[in-house]
């Protein structure tokens, strides 16, 4: 009794492990697509037909595509109530208001194609008035983000659509 009940479970296992069906078609390769990042030490020069300051021009040191994101984030700061301090880097555009009640600011932008990239100061009144730490060995970050453009850009009637849904079906938020 005990070698036919082993013959039947060798037999059974033998049968289930030997099945296999048609293979797949091969999948597309993968692999992970990192943002790349790089720092730039600007200073900035002033053009008085403007009332603008620029920096050089920077190349990326990498490849860039047009469909990229460039996102650029300058050192504002450094957080010592963690231990080691860490950097604090705001996104720009970033506005710097002054405290004077005339309402004057300027902002920090930057400009960019998918070859170089370009950081500016503009602002509402002479920046020529500007303390130079704000225009001097500004540290910036700049993170090029990989995208594909889509292949569509769906209107708001064909998103409702795909989604089987209408405009009364849509919750809204009173502040």
């Amino acid at each position: 009794m005990k070698s036919i009940l082993l013959f039947l479970a060798l037999s059974t296992t033998v049968l289930f492990t030997s099945c296999e069906g048609d293979p797949g078609p091969p999948g597309v390769d993968g692999g992970l697509v990192y943002a790349q990042v790089f720092e730039i030490n600007a200073t900035y020069s002033y053009n008085n037909t403007q009332n603008t300051y620029s920096s050089p021009v920077y190349n990326f040191p990498f490849t860039v595509y047009e469909s990229d994101a460039v996102l650029v984030y300058r050192l504002s700061g450094e957080d010592t109530t963690v231990n080691p301090p860490a950097d604090v880097w705001t996104q720009l555009p970033q506005n710097k208001f002054y405290n004077d009640g005339t309402g004057d600011f300027f902002q920090y932008n930057f400009n960019n194609t998918f070859f170089d990239l370009q950081l500016t100061i503009e602002g509402n009144f002479d920046l020529t008035n500007i303390d130079s730490i704000d225009i001097t060995n500004q540290i910036f970050r700049v993170v090029v983000v990989p995208a594909e453009f889509a292949a569509t850009n769906p209107s708001m009637q064909q998103v409702l659509e795909m989604m089987q849904i209408d405009g009364s079906q849509i919750e809204r938020i009173e502040l």
